[in-house]
C-alpha cells in the first residue's frame, strides 16, 4: 500500500497478504464477528455506555484483521498490540467495579510477557534475513539456508509470544479473569478470534519451526497437551457458567498447540475454525442464560431452564455435542484429526489428549445438566441466606428470653417494694392502734373518733398493700412461667439450629427445608421466587441458531475419507511449504482411534449424567476444592508477585534511582561544577584575559627552560 518505516536498512511496507491462511482467518473472524455484533445489540441494550462498547468492538475487529492480513511481522505486531489493547478496554469495560478493572490490568500485564518474546523474534528475524516481510523470510527459511540455532531461537521467541496471547501454561492466568467483561466480548475475543492469534502466528512461520531443533515442536506439543489436561481438570469443578467455558477455551487452545507441535497445521487451523463456531455458540448461549437469569452466573442457581429458554437450550445442546466430540458434529472431526496426529507422534501425547477429551465431555455435560435439566433451583434459599435466617431466629429467641427475664426482674422488684410498703403500713397501723388505746396521738389529738378513723385508714392501707403483694406474686409467677417457656424455646431453637441439615450450594435432590425460619429469610428469596427466566430477544437468538448450524456442518471442510474430501488441506497447502506431516497410520488404526475417542466421550457424558442427572454418584467427588481453586497456581503466583516479587521490583527501582540515575546525575553534576569554575575566567574583562596570556607565557617559558636543563 505504501512505505511505512524507511529507516536505513530496515524498510517496512504497509501491505496486505491475501493468501489461503489469511483469508481463512478473515472469513471466520468477520463471519463470527458479524453474528456477535448482532447479538451485542440485544445484550447491551439499555447500557449507558452502548456507543463506547461498539467503538471498542469495532476497533478490535480492525486490529484483528490487521493481525491476520499484515504482510510482515511488524504489521502483524501492530494488530497484535491492537487486539491486546482492545481486550484490556473490553475486559474492564465496567471499570467502576474494582474486580473488572483488576482483571483488565491482569490481562494487559500478562500479555506483555508474550509480547516481549514476539518483539525479540522480530529483531532477530531482521538481523538474520535483512527483512521482516513474510515473503522474504519464509521463502528463505523454506530453502533451508538458515542456521538451526538461529531458527530455534526465533521459533522459541515466537512461541513465547503465542503462549501469552493464546493463554497457554503458565501465561494462561489472564483468560479466566477476562470473563469479567460483557459476554459478547468473551465470545468474540476470548474464545473465537484473538486467543487463536498464537496458533495463526505459529502456522504462518511453519518454515522457521521446520528449520528449528527437533525439541522445539516437541516442546510446543507437550505444552499444548499439558495445558489442555490442566485446564480441563479445573473446568470440572467450576460453578460460574462463564468460568467453565473460559477454562474450556484454554484447554481447546492446548489441543491446537498440540496439533502444531505434531506438524498437523491443517488440523490446528481446522480445530481453530470449528472451535470458533461452537465456542462462540456456547459463550453466547451462556450470555443468553445470564440475561434471562438477571445477571446470575452461578450454575448452582439454575436448573430446568429448557422450559423457559427453549431456543437457548436447543442451540446450547448442539454446541455441547460438538465440543464433546460426538459425531457427526464439527468438533468430532477436528478433534479426532488432532488425536490421530498425536498418536502418530507419540502414544503418550495421544493418551493425554484422550483423557482431556473425556474430561471435556464430562464437564460440558455437567454444565448442560446443571443449567437446563433437573429441577429449577433459582428460587432456593442460598446457604448464606439460610445461615443468616437461623442466626436471626436464634437472636429473636434470645431477645424474647431477655425481654421476659427483664419482666421477671421487674416483678421481683415490684414484690420487694410491696413487702417494704407492707412493713411500713403495719408499723403505721400499730402506732395508730397504740395512739387510740392511750387516747392521744402525741400531736395533741385526743378525740377518740378521729383516732379510730386513723386506725381504720391504716388497716385499709395494710389490706391494699397485701392485695398489691398478692398481685405482684401472681405476676411474678406468670413471668417466671413465661421465662421458663422462653428459655425452653430458645434452647429448642439453638438445638434445631445446631442439628439442622447442611444446606449445600448445589442442592440437586430438593430445595432445603427452611420452614422453621421462613419468616426470617431475606426479601431477596421472595424476589427470586417471583422472577421468571425468559428467552432472549431475536437479535440474540438468531446468532445462536446460525452458529448452531455451523457447529453441525462445519466439519465438512475437512473430512478424512479421501483426498477429495480434505478441502481445507488442499486450500492451505500453498502456505505450508510442504511442512505438513502426513499420517503413516492405516485405515484400521484410524478407525480404532476414532472409536476409542467416541467411547471415551460417551464415558464422560455417562458419568456426568449419573452424577448430576440421576445422582447415582456423589458429585462432590469431582468438585474438589483444589480444582475449584485452579490447583492454587493463580493464588500462588499472586502471592509471590505481591510478596517477594514486589520486594524485588522495589529493590530494582531503588537500584535504578540510586545507581543508574545516580551515575548519570553525577556526571551531569561534575560537568556543571567544572563549568562553573571555568566560567569565572570568561567574564569579558581584558585584564582577565591579559593575565591569562601572561600566565600562559610564563608557563611556556618555564617548560622550555625545564626542557633545556635536561
Amino acid at each position: 500500500l505504501f512505505e511505512w518505516v524507511p529507516a536505513g536498512d530496515l524498510r517496512v511496507d504497509a501491505g496486505l497478504l491475501a493468501d489461503p491462511l489469511s483469508l481463512t482467518m478473515c472469513l471466520f473472524v468477520t463471519g463470527v464477528g458479524a453474528l456477535i455484533h448482532l447479538y451485542s445489540i440485544g445484550y447491551m441494550h439499555g447500557d449507558g455506555d452502548f456507543p463506547r462498547f461498539f467503538t471498542y468492538l469495532n476497533l478490535f475487529a480492525f486490529s484483528m484483521l490487521m493481525l491476520v492480513l499484515g504482510d510482515n511481522l511488524l504489521l502483524t505486531f501492530l494488530g497484535w498490540e491492537g487486539v491486546g489493547a482492545c481486550s484490556y478496554l473490553l475486559i474492564s469495560f465496567w471499570f467502576t467495579d474494582e474486580a473488572n478493572a483488576t482483571a483488565g490490568k491482569k490481562a494487559f500485564v500478562t500479555n506483555r510477557i508474550g509480547d516481549w518474546g514476539f518483539m525479540v523474534a522480530i529483531f532477530l528475524t531482521f538481523f538474520t534475513f535483512g527483512s521482516i516481510a513474510y515473503v522474504d523470510v519464509l521463502d528463505t527459511a523454506s530453502a533451508g539456508t538458515v542456521a538451526q540455532g538461529t531458527a530455534t531461537f526465533i521459533a522459541l521467541m515466537l512461541f513465547v509470544g503465542a503462549i501469552g496471547k493464546s493463554a497457554q501454561f503458565p501465561l494462561y492466568l489472564w483468560l479466566p479473569d477476562a470473563m469479567a467483561g460483557p459476554t459478547p466480548v468473551s465470545a468474540l475475543i476470548h474464545a473465537a478470534t484473538m486467543v487463536t492469534s498464537g496458533i495463526y502466528l505459529l502456522t504462518r512461520v511453519n518454515p522457521i519451526i521446520a528449520d528449528a531443533a527437533d525439541w522445539v515442536p516437541t516442546l510446543i506439543a507437550w505444552t499444548g497437551a499439558g495445558t489442555a489436561l490442566f485446564a480441563a481438570t479445573i473446568a470440572v469443578a467450576q460453578r460460574d457458567i462463564k468460568k467453565v467455558l473460559a477454562y474450556s477455551t484454554v484447554s481447546q487452545l492446548g489441543y491446537m498447540f498440540l496439533a502444531v507441535g505434531c506438524g498437523a497445521y491443517v488440523a490446528a487451523v481446522f480445530h481453530m475454525v470449528t472451535h470458533a463456531f461452537f465456542k462462540a455458540l456456547l459463550f453466547l448461549g451462556s450470555g443468553s442464560v445470564i440475561h434471562g437469569m438477571d445477571g446470575d452466573q452461578d450454575m448452582a442457581h439454575y436448573g430446568a431452564l429448557r422450559k423457559a429458554m427453549p431456543i437457548t437450550a436447543g442451540t446450547f445442546a448442539i454446541g455441547w455435542l460438538a465440543i464433546a466430540g460426538v459425531p457427526p458434529f464439527a468438533g468430532f472431526w477436528s478433534k479426532d484429526e488432532i488425536l490421530a496426529f498425536a498418536w502418530n507422534e507419540s502414544p503418550a501425547l495421544w493418551a493425554v489428549g484422550l483423557v482431556t477429551a473425556i474430561l471435556t465431555a464430562f464437564y460440558m455435560t455437567r454444565q448442560v445438566v446443571l443449567t437446563f435439566l433437573g429441577r429449577d433451583r433459582y428460587a432456593d434459599p442460598r446457604p448464606d441466606e439460610v445461615d443468616t435466617a437461623w442466626e436471626a431466629r436464634v437472636a429473636r429467641a434470645d431477645a424474647e428470653m431477655a425481654g421476659v427475664s427483664e419482666e421477671v426482674t421487674s416483678c421481683e422488684a415490684e414484690l420487694e417494694a410491696g413487702r417494704a410498703r407492707l412493713v411500713e403500713a403495719e408499723s403505721a397501723l400499730s402506732a395508730a392502734m397504740a395512739n387510740a388505746t392511750v387516747g392521744d396521738d402525741g400531736a395533741g389529738q385526743t378525740d377518740p373518733e378521729v383516732l379510730g378513723e386513723a386506725v381504720a385508714e391504716a388497716r385499709e392501707v395494710v389490706e391494699g398493700v397485701r392485695v398489691d403483694i398478692e398481685d405482684a406474686e401472681t405476676n411474678l409467677g406468670q413471668a417466671r412461667s413465661k421465662l421458663d417457656a422462653a428459655e425452653a424455646d430458645a434452647a429448642e431453637v439453638r438445638a434445631a439450629a445446631a442439628a439442622r441439615p447442611e444446606v449445600t450450594a448445589l442442592a440437586l435432590d430438593g430445595a432445603p427445608d427452611v420452614a422453621d425460619v421462613a419468616d426470617d429469610l431475606p426479601e431477596t428469596v421472595a424476589a427470586r421466587a417471583a422472577h421468571h427466566p425468559h428467552e432472549s430477544p431475536w437479535t440474540m437468538a438468531l446468532p445462536l441458531v446460525v452458529l448452531a448450524g455451523l457447529s453441525i456442518v462445519g466439519g465438512l471442510v475437512q473430512l478424512p475419507f479421501s483426498s477429495s474430501t480434505k478441502r481445507l488441506e488442499h486450500w492451505l497447502e500453498p502456505t505450508l511449504y510442504h511442512n505438513e506431516v502426513h499420517l503413516s497410520l492405516g485405515a484400521g488404526t484410524l478407525w480404532a482411534l476414532a472409536v476409542v475417542a467416541v467411547v471415551g466421550g460417551a464415558v464422560g457424558i455417562t458419568v456426568a449424567v449419573a452424577a448430576y442427572g440421576r445422582r447415582r454418584i456423589d458429585h462432590n467427588r469431582f468438585e474438589q476444592p483444589i480444582l475449584a481453586d485452579a490447583w492454587r497456581f493463580d493464588r500462588s503466583v499472586s502471592a509471590f508477585m505481591g510478596g517477594p516479587g514486589r520486594a524485588g521490583f522495589e529493590a530494582t527501582a531503588a537500584f535504578d534511582r540510586g545507581v543508574v540515575d545516580g551515575a548519570v546525575d553525577g556526571v551531569g553534576t561534575l560537568v556543571r561544577s567544572a563549568g562553573g569554575v571555568f566560567r569565572r575566567f570568561h567574564n569579558g574583562l581584558v585584564r582577565t584575559y591579559a593575565a591569562g596570556v601572561a600566565v600562559g607565557a610564563v608557563a611556556l617559558l618555564a617548560w622550555f627552560l625545564a626542557r633545556s636543563g635536561f
